[in-house]
């Protein structure tokens, strides 16, 4: 119960105040516990997120995959593939993950990350396939890249509303695997 709770306000701190916010007397003073109890958890920054990553990211995974087994022909897979991916973005669990993933972390996080990032490209190929790429991996792995850069400028607070954001990416990824 206590992992839970240090996990839920990583995931307030880092949503509120980014990295900087991520501190272990913050941890302990957002669920009561001791500064040295915290430790007790987890040894490092990067240990929080590495678990975050492996406890939330499979949520995310399977919302993005229920998404895409309600479409039926391949380029409503790749539509639904990119709106739930980017209706993710407002999530505070996301939001948690991305203000520090890009930070402090260890090789070993960055590899459990760059995994389940890879598991999510998985989900894609078939679709591609079904559209004809001679290269869906490769193809797949670009299709990421159009997300990917969606979310940033989501989580920047770019001028454009993200609904802006989601509906551009949506048409690239579209018109780019018709070729």
């Amino acid at each position: 119960m206590q992992r839970g709770a240090l996990l839920d306000a990583a995931r307030s701190l880092l949503s509120e105040g980014g990295t900087e916010a991520l501190t272990f007397p913050a941890l302990a003073e957002r669920t009561g516990l001791a500064r040295s109890s915290v430790y007790e958890y987890f040894r490092s920054r990067a240990a929080v997120v590495e678990e975050l990553c492996a406890v939330d990211f499979p949520v995310w995974a399977a919302e993005i995959e229920a998404a895409m087994e309600q479409a039926q022909a391949p380029e409503e897979k790749i539509e639904a593939y990119v709106r739930s991916q980017l209706g993710l973005v407002g999530d505070r669990r996301h939001r948690a993950v991305v203000a520090i993933s890009a930070s402090e972390l260890d090789a070993g996080a960055r590899e459990k990350i760059r995994a389940a990032h890879g598991g999510l490209v998985a989900m894609i190929v078939e679709a591609l396939s079904g559209l004809g790429q001679a290269e869906p991996r490769l193809a797949a792995m670009l299709l990421q890249g159009v997300v990917d850069a969606a979310v940033r400028r989501i989580e920047l607070g770019a001028a454009e509303d993200p609904a802006v954001v989601t509906e551009a990416a949506v048409a690239m990824a579209l018109r780019g695997v018709r070729g």
